[in-house]
């Protein structure tokens, strides 16, 4: 029987990483920097999070396309201070940029206890929990934030300001999985408000603007000259504020407003700067805190809330280990097409 075009198909995560790492190198990247990006997106699509898995590559492919991003970029770390870390992402993607100035982080927070790690001129385009979940296991408490291109109006404007500018926290906890948020401080991700306008969906009320000012439900009006609103209104666009200031004014990178990419057409990544700040709960005598976290978190499960940050996660995670990621047989295809050119 033929395939239909929402047939689904199945494949190991080994496999998708290998078939991303083609299809980075085919588009300019260097072998190493590929590894690093295509374990990210693989992963992040066997984990369940659609919006920075391989719905992502076609943007990546275009932005390397149009000579935005530099694909072969080595960073420059710049130890700045006993727990300052600065990082020169020399216009590349970050996670190779983070890659390289983790295993310095880790060390700084072993010596001093604490580490910030600022990140300048890089090009972050996936979800930022998997660039914490290495620290929660380790047993690091961590927190990053990094800004975007300017599509979020402050509450009453009509003028995208601020970038969807997530934050995440990562934190140990006993005897299971590190607990990690990661959400955007819009009222809804970019990725999922293309999402939804790809599959023709209305999005809740109060996520965005049409050019007008107007609220809209309708993605496709939002993503057309509109823009997206914070989460909560003006504590959301606190929040934001407070992103780009660390993540861009502290880095030295742009502020989402400052990127233009107008002269790269295609392009879609953008070029600001990430901060990591890494915390050993540990010191001071406190070797009982993951214990004390998970005791809290049953507390919270215990009080109803039925799931917690990462649960989703964590269980797509089992599943696509066991059963394989799920793609459908259109991605797989498509995939498979541009990993042979």
């Amino acid at each position: 029987m033929p395939e239909k075009p929402h047939d689904t198909a199945r494949i190991s995560f080994a496999d998708l990483v290998e078939t991303l790492q083609k299809i980075f190198v085919k588009a300019g990247v260097s072998e190493a920097n590929a590894a690093v990006l295509a374990v990210n997106c693989a992963g992040c699509e066997r984990d369940g999070g659609l919006s920075h898995g391989v719905f992502r590559i076609p943007g990546y492919v275009a932005s390397l396309n149009s000579g935005w991003v530099d694909g072969k970029a080595v960073p420059i770390l710049e130890r700045s201070g006993p727990a300052l870390l600065r990082v020169d992402a020399r216009n590349g993607f970050a996670q190779p940029a983070w890659a390289a100035a983790l295993p310095h982080a880790l060390d700084m927070a072993r010596q001093q206890g604490a580490a910030v790690v600022a990140i300048r001129e890089s090009h972050h385009f996936s979800a930022l929990w998997p660039d914490l979940e290495p620290l929660a296991e380790a047993g690091f408490v961590a927190l990053s934030m990094v800004t975007g291109l300017a599509c979020v109006a402050p509450p009453g404007g009509r003028k995208p300001v601020f970038g969807t500018n997530p934050l995440a926290f990562a934190t140990p906890v006993a005897g299971a999985h590190p607990m990690i948020f990661d959400f955007a401080t819009s009222a809804m991700s970019n990725g999922d408000l293309r999402l939804a306008a790809r599959a023709g969906h209305s999005v809740p009320p109060g996520t965005g603007i049409v050019r007008s000012g107007a609220l809209s439900d309708d993605p496709k009006q939002i993503l057309d000259g509109g823009a997206l609103l914070p989460f909560g209104g003006h504590k959301g666009a606190a929040i934001s504020l407070m992103v780009e200031i660390l993540a861009s004014a502290l880095t030295g990178g742009q502020f989402s407003s400052e990127v233009d990419f107008s002269a790269h057409p295609g392009a879609e990544t953008p070029r600001t700067g990430q901060v990591i700040i890494v915390i050993d709960p540990a010191r001071g005598n406190n070797a009982v805190f993951s214990e004390r976290v998970r005791n809290l978190i049953d507390s919270v499960r215990d009080a109803g809330q039925a799931r917690l940050p990462s649960d989703r996660r964590y269980r797509t995670r089992e599943s696509s280990e066991r059963e394989g990621i799920s793609l459908s047989v259109e991605q797989r295809d498509a995939l498979v097409r541009m990993a042979a050119g």
